[in-house]
Protein backbone atom coordinates (compact mmCIF):
# COMPACT_ATOMS: atom_id res chain seq x y z
CA UNK A 1 0.00 0.00 0.00
CA UNK A 2 2.63 2.36 0.98
CA UNK A 3 4.39 1.85 -2.11
CA UNK A 4 1.92 2.86 -4.40
CA UNK A 5 1.68 6.25 -2.79
CA UNK A 6 3.17 9.79 -5.15
CA UNK A 7 5.65 11.72 -4.05
CA UNK A 8 3.77 15.40 -3.06
CA UNK A 9 4.45 18.81 -5.23
CA UNK A 10 7.56 20.66 -3.17
CA UNK A 11 6.08 23.47 -0.88
CA UNK A 12 6.35 26.66 -2.48
CA UNK A 13 8.33 28.16 -0.39
CA UNK A 14 10.19 25.67 2.39
CA UNK A 15 11.13 23.76 -1.19
CA UNK A 16 13.16 26.53 -2.30
CA UNK A 17 14.87 26.10 0.72
CA UNK A 18 15.50 22.40 -0.08
CA UNK A 19 16.94 23.79 -3.00
CA UNK A 20 18.76 25.96 -1.85
CA UNK A 21 20.56 23.73 0.55
CA UNK A 22 21.07 21.55 -2.11
CA UNK A 23 22.63 23.84 -4.42
CA UNK A 24 26.49 24.02 -4.77
CA UNK A 25 27.45 27.83 -5.62
CA UNK A 26 29.48 29.26 -3.07
CA UNK A 27 27.56 32.51 -3.22
CA UNK A 28 23.86 31.22 -3.62
CA UNK A 29 20.87 33.97 -1.90
CA UNK A 30 17.96 32.62 0.19
CA UNK A 31 15.58 35.37 -0.01
CA UNK A 32 12.47 32.88 0.28
CA UNK A 33 11.48 31.95 3.23
CA UNK A 34 10.86 34.22 5.93
CA UNK A 35 13.37 34.48 8.51
CA UNK A 36 14.78 37.60 10.07
CA UNK A 37 19.08 37.71 8.86
CA UNK A 38 21.42 40.45 10.69
CA UNK A 39 24.85 42.35 9.25
CA UNK A 40 26.56 38.67 9.28
CA UNK A 41 23.60 37.06 7.41
CA UNK A 42 22.56 34.71 10.89
CA UNK A 43 19.64 34.36 11.98
CA UNK A 44 20.42 34.87 15.73
CA UNK A 45 19.40 34.34 18.90
CA UNK A 46 18.14 37.38 20.82
CA UNK A 47 20.05 38.08 24.41
CA UNK A 48 16.80 38.55 25.85
CA UNK A 49 15.78 34.80 25.01
CA UNK A 50 19.25 33.95 26.32
CA UNK A 51 18.46 35.56 29.92
CA UNK A 52 14.78 34.00 29.86
CA UNK A 53 16.13 30.45 29.06
CA UNK A 54 18.78 30.51 31.25
CA UNK A 55 16.46 31.54 33.81
CA UNK A 56 13.74 28.93 32.91
CA UNK A 57 16.15 26.11 32.84
CA UNK A 58 17.49 26.93 36.30
CA UNK A 59 14.19 27.18 37.84
CA UNK A 60 12.36 24.09 36.13
CA UNK A 61 11.01 22.02 38.31
CA UNK A 62 8.62 19.99 35.94
CA UNK A 63 7.99 18.75 32.36
CA UNK A 64 4.58 18.15 33.40
CA UNK A 65 1.98 18.68 30.77
CA UNK A 66 0.09 21.99 30.14
CA UNK A 67 -3.46 22.50 30.21
CA UNK A 68 -5.05 21.98 26.51
CA UNK A 69 -5.23 25.42 25.99
CA UNK A 70 -1.92 26.65 27.68
CA UNK A 71 -0.68 28.77 30.55
CA UNK A 72 -3.35 31.00 31.70
CA UNK A 73 -0.61 33.85 32.16
CA UNK A 74 0.51 33.76 28.77
CA UNK A 75 -2.92 33.79 27.64
CA UNK A 76 -3.17 36.99 29.28
CA UNK A 77 0.42 38.06 28.23
CA UNK A 78 -0.75 37.68 24.66
CA UNK A 79 -3.76 39.65 24.99
CA UNK A 80 -2.18 42.45 26.68
CA UNK A 81 0.21 43.34 23.98
CA UNK A 82 -2.76 42.86 21.51
CA UNK A 83 -4.61 45.32 23.53
CA UNK A 84 -2.63 47.27 25.68
CA UNK A 85 -0.23 49.66 25.47
CA UNK A 86 2.18 51.20 28.38
CA UNK A 87 3.03 54.22 26.42
CA UNK A 88 1.38 57.12 27.89
CA UNK A 89 1.70 59.17 24.95
CA UNK A 90 -1.27 56.93 23.38
CA UNK A 91 -4.57 58.16 24.60
CA UNK A 92 -6.83 55.84 22.59
CA UNK A 93 -10.19 54.05 24.48
CA UNK A 94 -9.38 51.12 22.19
CA UNK A 95 -6.33 50.53 24.23
CA UNK A 96 -6.42 48.89 27.67
CA UNK A 97 -9.21 47.12 26.62
CA UNK A 98 -10.94 45.44 29.15
CA UNK A 99 -11.29 42.09 27.61
CA UNK A 100 -8.06 41.74 28.70
CA UNK A 101 -8.93 40.43 31.90
CA UNK A 102 -12.86 40.06 32.04
CA UNK A 103 -13.60 37.09 29.92
CA UNK A 104 -14.95 38.40 26.78
CA UNK A 105 -11.60 36.89 25.15
CA UNK A 106 -9.96 34.10 25.78
CA UNK A 107 -6.25 32.70 24.52
CA UNK A 108 -4.85 29.20 23.81
CA UNK A 109 -1.32 28.72 22.97
CA UNK A 110 -0.60 27.30 19.92
CA UNK A 111 2.38 25.32 17.95
CA UNK A 112 3.15 28.77 15.97
CA UNK A 113 0.52 30.92 14.15
CA UNK A 114 0.25 28.19 11.77
CA UNK A 115 -1.27 25.83 14.38
CA UNK A 116 -3.43 29.08 15.09
CA UNK A 117 -4.65 28.94 12.14
CA UNK A 118 -5.21 25.38 11.80
CA UNK A 119 -6.90 25.12 15.38
CA UNK A 120 -8.80 28.29 13.82
CA UNK A 121 -10.15 26.32 10.79
CA UNK A 122 -10.52 23.02 12.90
CA UNK A 123 -13.22 24.96 14.74
CA UNK A 124 -14.60 26.72 12.14
CA UNK A 125 -15.50 23.01 9.97
CA UNK A 126 -16.49 21.80 13.23
CA UNK A 127 -18.56 24.72 14.10
CA UNK A 128 -19.63 26.85 11.17
CA UNK A 129 -19.83 24.25 8.47
CA UNK A 130 -21.14 26.87 5.89
CA UNK A 131 -18.80 29.64 6.31
CA UNK A 132 -16.35 30.64 3.75
CA UNK A 133 -13.17 31.94 4.71
CA UNK A 134 -12.32 34.95 2.39
CA UNK A 135 -8.60 35.59 1.64
CA UNK A 136 -6.66 38.77 0.22
CA UNK A 137 -5.58 38.23 -3.48
CA UNK A 138 -2.52 37.71 -3.18
CA UNK A 139 -1.94 36.19 0.58
CA UNK A 140 0.52 34.04 2.10
CA UNK A 141 0.72 30.75 0.04
CA UNK A 142 -0.38 28.48 2.93
CA UNK A 143 -3.07 29.80 4.04
CA UNK A 144 -5.63 28.21 1.28
CA UNK A 145 -3.59 24.98 1.85
CA UNK A 146 -4.02 24.98 5.63
CA UNK A 147 -8.10 25.53 5.29
CA UNK A 148 -8.62 23.41 2.32
CA UNK A 149 -6.82 20.58 4.82
CA UNK A 150 -9.23 21.88 7.43
CA UNK A 151 -12.42 21.02 5.03
CA UNK A 152 -13.24 25.10 4.74
CA UNK A 153 -14.07 26.89 1.86
CA UNK A 154 -11.90 29.79 0.39
CA UNK A 155 -12.50 32.66 -2.06
CA UNK A 156 -10.75 35.77 -2.50
CA UNK A 157 -11.18 39.17 -2.05
CA UNK A 158 -9.43 42.11 -4.08
CA UNK A 159 -6.82 43.73 -2.49
CA UNK A 160 -4.36 45.52 -4.67
CA UNK A 161 -4.60 48.36 -6.78
CA UNK A 162 -4.10 47.63 -10.25
CA UNK A 163 -0.57 48.44 -10.12
CA UNK A 164 -0.07 46.02 -8.08
CA UNK A 165 1.86 48.25 -5.81
CA UNK A 166 -0.63 49.71 -3.91
CA UNK A 167 -3.84 49.02 -1.58
CA UNK A 168 -7.00 48.82 -3.53
CA UNK A 169 -9.38 50.13 -0.90
CA UNK A 170 -12.23 50.81 -2.91
CA UNK A 171 -12.33 47.23 -4.28
CA UNK A 172 -11.97 45.12 -0.69
CA UNK A 173 -14.65 47.30 0.61
CA UNK A 174 -16.79 46.28 -2.06
CA UNK A 175 -15.81 42.96 -1.65
CA UNK A 176 -16.21 42.71 2.01
CA UNK A 177 -20.31 44.53 1.34
CA UNK A 178 -20.93 41.17 -0.76
CA UNK A 179 -19.77 38.89 2.05
CA UNK A 180 -22.56 36.82 3.33
CA UNK A 181 -23.21 37.38 7.29
CA UNK A 182 -21.61 34.45 9.14
CA UNK A 183 -18.94 34.10 6.64
CA UNK A 184 -15.31 34.68 7.77
CA UNK A 185 -12.61 37.04 6.70
CA UNK A 186 -8.88 36.81 6.78
CA UNK A 187 -6.91 39.85 7.70
CA UNK A 188 -3.29 40.22 8.33
CA UNK A 189 -2.42 42.45 11.10
CA UNK A 190 0.26 44.11 9.96
CA UNK A 191 3.42 43.58 6.76
CA UNK A 192 1.05 41.98 4.69
CA UNK A 193 2.45 38.76 3.27
CA UNK A 194 3.51 38.38 0.51
CA UNK A 195 2.79 42.38 -0.84
CA UNK A 196 4.51 44.41 2.35
CA UNK A 197 1.29 46.92 1.27
CA UNK A 198 -0.66 47.55 4.44
CA UNK A 199 -3.66 50.28 4.76
CA UNK A 200 -3.13 53.13 6.76
CA UNK A 201 -4.87 53.85 10.17
CA UNK A 202 -7.93 55.60 8.59
CA UNK A 203 -8.35 52.56 5.38
CA UNK A 204 -8.57 49.94 8.67
CA UNK A 205 -11.71 52.42 10.32
CA UNK A 206 -12.88 51.99 6.77
CA UNK A 207 -12.39 48.11 6.88
CA UNK A 208 -13.30 47.48 10.04
CA UNK A 209 -16.90 49.40 9.98
CA UNK A 210 -17.12 47.32 6.24
CA UNK A 211 -17.10 44.21 8.59
CA UNK A 212 -19.72 45.03 10.92
CA UNK A 213 -22.19 45.92 8.83
CA UNK A 214 -21.58 43.32 6.54
CA UNK A 215 -21.87 40.89 9.79
CA UNK A 216 -18.49 39.45 8.85
CA UNK A 217 -16.36 37.50 11.46
CA UNK A 218 -12.79 38.89 10.92
CA UNK A 219 -10.10 36.56 11.55
CA UNK A 220 -6.67 38.55 11.94
CA UNK A 221 -3.27 36.75 10.90
CA UNK A 222 -0.75 38.91 13.14
CA UNK A 223 2.49 37.52 12.51
CA UNK A 224 5.24 40.34 12.46
CA UNK A 225 3.58 42.70 14.96
CA UNK A 226 6.48 44.90 15.92
CA UNK A 227 8.42 44.68 12.40
CA UNK A 228 6.62 47.39 10.27
CA UNK A 229 6.26 50.80 12.84
CA UNK A 230 6.26 49.35 16.24
CA UNK A 231 4.05 47.45 18.63
CA UNK A 232 1.70 49.56 19.26
CA UNK A 233 1.80 51.23 15.63
CA UNK A 234 1.33 47.92 14.30
CA UNK A 235 -1.59 46.96 16.53
CA UNK A 236 -3.60 49.79 15.18
CA UNK A 237 -5.48 47.88 12.48
CA UNK A 238 -6.38 45.16 15.28
CA UNK A 239 -7.84 47.67 17.65
CA UNK A 240 -9.91 49.14 14.74
CA UNK A 241 -11.48 45.56 13.98
CA UNK A 242 -11.73 45.19 17.79
CA UNK A 243 -13.53 48.30 18.91
CA UNK A 244 -15.95 48.02 15.36
CA UNK A 245 -16.79 44.21 15.83
CA UNK A 246 -18.19 42.59 18.98
CA UNK A 247 -16.63 39.24 17.71
CA UNK A 248 -13.42 38.23 16.37
CA UNK A 249 -10.27 35.67 16.30
CA UNK A 250 -6.62 36.62 16.35
CA UNK A 251 -3.84 33.99 15.09
CA UNK A 252 -0.23 35.37 16.70
CA UNK A 253 3.03 34.13 15.85
CA UNK A 254 6.55 34.72 17.49
CA UNK A 255 8.55 33.43 15.52
CA UNK A 256 9.53 36.60 14.02
CA UNK A 257 9.59 38.77 16.66
CA UNK A 258 11.01 36.85 19.48
CA UNK A 259 13.23 34.86 17.15
CA UNK A 260 11.45 31.67 18.36
CA UNK A 261 11.19 30.26 14.83
CA UNK A 262 12.21 26.69 15.55
CA UNK A 263 10.43 26.63 19.32
CA UNK A 264 6.80 27.14 17.49
CA UNK A 265 5.55 29.69 19.61
CA UNK A 266 2.28 31.29 18.23
CA UNK A 267 -1.51 31.59 20.23
CA UNK A 268 -4.88 31.69 18.78
CA UNK A 269 -7.15 34.73 20.81
CA UNK A 270 -11.11 34.62 20.46
CA UNK A 271 -13.31 37.32 21.48
CA UNK A 272 -17.07 37.46 21.78
CA UNK A 273 -19.77 39.73 23.42
CA UNK A 274 -20.29 38.01 26.79
CA UNK A 275 -17.82 35.60 28.87
CA UNK A 276 -20.64 33.07 28.61
CA UNK A 277 -19.99 32.87 24.57
CA UNK A 278 -16.35 33.04 24.87
CA UNK A 279 -15.98 30.01 27.34
CA UNK A 280 -18.41 28.37 25.17
CA UNK A 281 -16.09 29.28 21.80
CA UNK A 282 -13.10 28.41 23.94
CA UNK A 283 -14.59 24.78 24.86
CA UNK A 284 -15.11 24.37 21.00
CA UNK A 285 -11.19 25.18 20.79
CA UNK A 286 -10.09 22.61 23.65
CA UNK A 287 -11.71 19.66 21.65
CA UNK A 288 -10.20 20.55 18.55
CA UNK A 289 -6.88 20.94 19.94
CA UNK A 290 -7.65 17.87 22.45
CA UNK A 291 -7.93 15.89 18.97
CA UNK A 292 -4.92 17.60 17.25
CA UNK A 293 -1.98 17.97 19.49
CA UNK A 294 -3.50 17.27 22.74
CA UNK A 295 -1.88 19.99 24.72
CA UNK A 296 0.89 22.93 23.27
CA UNK A 297 4.40 22.59 23.94
CA UNK A 298 5.76 24.89 26.83
CA UNK A 299 9.30 26.50 26.51
CA UNK A 300 8.96 28.75 23.82
CA UNK A 301 5.36 30.43 25.34
CA UNK A 302 7.24 30.27 28.63
CA UNK A 303 10.06 32.53 26.74
CA UNK A 304 7.51 35.01 25.39
CA UNK A 305 5.69 34.80 29.03
CA UNK A 306 9.24 35.63 31.01
CA UNK A 307 9.97 38.45 28.60
CA UNK A 308 6.63 39.80 28.56
CA UNK A 309 6.39 39.73 32.77
CA UNK A 310 9.94 41.17 33.69
CA UNK A 311 10.48 44.78 32.90
CA UNK A 312 13.91 44.77 32.32
CA UNK A 313 13.53 41.89 30.09
CA UNK A 314 10.53 43.24 28.42
CA UNK A 315 13.08 46.58 27.68
CA UNK A 316 16.02 44.63 26.44
CA UNK A 317 13.75 42.70 24.16
CA UNK A 318 12.24 45.91 22.81
CA UNK A 319 15.27 47.13 21.69
CA UNK A 320 16.51 44.36 20.13
CA UNK A 321 13.37 44.05 18.05
CA UNK A 322 13.77 47.95 17.17
CA UNK A 323 16.91 47.37 15.62
CA UNK A 324 16.12 43.95 13.62
CA UNK A 325 13.03 46.34 12.11
CA UNK A 326 15.66 49.51 11.70
CA UNK A 327 17.11 46.78 9.83
CA UNK A 328 14.81 45.90 7.35
CA UNK A 329 13.82 49.57 6.87
CA UNK A 330 17.60 49.91 6.15
CA UNK A 331 18.08 47.12 3.45
CA UNK A 332 14.22 48.14 1.84
CA UNK A 333 16.21 51.19 1.15
CA UNK A 334 19.41 50.36 0.32
CA UNK A 335 17.66 47.96 -2.20
CA UNK A 336 15.86 50.79 -3.84
CA UNK A 337 18.92 52.52 -4.14
CA UNK A 338 20.73 49.49 -5.13
CA UNK A 339 18.08 49.30 -8.35
CA UNK A 340 18.39 52.75 -9.25
CA UNK A 341 21.82 52.93 -9.39
CA UNK A 342 21.75 50.02 -11.98
CA UNK A 343 19.08 51.97 -13.91
CA UNK A 344 16.46 49.49 -13.02
CA UNK A 345 13.20 50.12 -12.11
CA UNK A 346 11.26 47.41 -10.78
CA UNK A 347 7.68 49.75 -10.99
CA UNK A 348 5.97 51.48 -13.16
CA UNK A 349 6.98 54.72 -10.93
CA UNK A 350 10.33 53.27 -9.94
CA UNK A 351 11.53 51.52 -6.81
CA UNK A 352 10.05 53.91 -4.53
CA UNK A 353 7.18 51.28 -3.61
CA UNK A 354 9.84 48.84 -1.70
CA UNK A 355 10.63 51.89 0.70
CA UNK A 356 7.02 52.34 1.04
CA UNK A 357 6.19 48.73 1.88
CA UNK A 358 6.10 47.50 5.45
CA UNK A 359 7.49 44.29 6.90
CA UNK A 360 10.01 41.17 5.56
CA UNK A 361 8.39 41.16 2.40
CA UNK A 362 8.19 43.30 -0.94
CA UNK A 363 6.39 41.73 -3.89
CA UNK A 364 9.13 43.02 -6.15
CA UNK A 365 7.22 42.89 -9.63
CA UNK A 366 9.85 40.44 -11.06
CA UNK A 367 7.91 37.88 -13.42
CA UNK A 368 7.85 34.15 -13.30
CA UNK A 369 10.84 33.66 -16.00
CA UNK A 370 12.81 36.45 -14.34
CA UNK A 371 12.98 34.30 -10.69
CA UNK A 372 13.51 31.44 -12.67
CA UNK A 373 16.38 33.14 -13.98
CA UNK A 374 17.71 34.29 -10.96
CA UNK A 375 17.65 30.96 -9.72
CA UNK A 376 19.28 28.98 -12.82
CA UNK A 377 21.66 31.68 -13.79
CA UNK A 378 22.35 32.90 -10.14
CA UNK A 379 21.84 30.92 -7.73
CA UNK A 380 19.39 33.53 -5.97
CA UNK A 381 16.10 31.96 -4.29
CA UNK A 382 12.96 33.93 -4.82
CA UNK A 383 9.21 32.70 -4.69
CA UNK A 384 8.02 32.19 -8.22
CA UNK A 385 5.32 35.37 -7.12
CA UNK A 386 8.53 37.49 -7.49
CA UNK A 387 7.63 38.12 -3.53
CA UNK A 388 11.63 38.94 -1.65
CA UNK A 389 12.35 38.92 1.61
CA UNK A 390 13.96 42.09 2.43
CA UNK A 391 15.29 40.88 5.56
CA UNK A 392 17.44 38.21 4.19
CA UNK A 393 19.17 40.77 2.48
CA UNK A 394 22.76 41.82 3.79
CA UNK A 395 25.45 44.41 2.83
CA UNK A 396 27.35 41.88 1.44
CA UNK A 397 24.61 40.00 -1.04
CA UNK A 398 22.66 43.21 -1.93
CA UNK A 399 25.37 43.88 -4.84
CA UNK A 400 25.64 40.45 -6.03
CA UNK A 401 21.33 40.82 -6.00
CA UNK A 402 21.00 44.31 -7.13
CA UNK A 403 23.69 43.22 -10.00
CA UNK A 404 21.94 39.61 -11.08
CA UNK A 405 18.23 41.49 -11.15
CA UNK A 406 19.77 43.87 -13.52
CA UNK A 407 21.37 40.90 -15.58
CA UNK A 408 17.87 39.36 -15.81
CA UNK A 409 16.20 42.33 -16.63
CA UNK A 410 18.73 43.14 -19.99
CA UNK A 411 17.82 39.98 -21.07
Amino acid sequence: MLHRVAPAAPDPILGLTEAYLADPHPDKINLAVGVFKDADGQTPVLAAVKEAERRLIEGETTKGYLPIGGAPAYGRAVRAMLLSTDDPRINDPRINDPRIDDGRAWTADTPGGTGALRVAGDYFKQNHPDATVWLSDPTWANHAGIFSAAGVATRTYAYLDDAGLALGLDAMLAAIRKMAAGDVVLLHGCCHNPTGVDPTAAQWEAIAAAIAAAGVLPLVDFAYQGFGDGLDADAAGLRAVASACEEWLVCSSYSKNFGLYRDRVGALTIATGSAAATSAVASQVKAVVRRSYSNPPAHGAQVVLTILSDPELRGQWEAELSAMRERIHGMRGAFAAGLDERGVSLGAKGNGFVTAQKGMFTMSGLSRPEVDALRERFSIYVVGSGRINVAGMTEQNLPVLCDAIAAVRAG
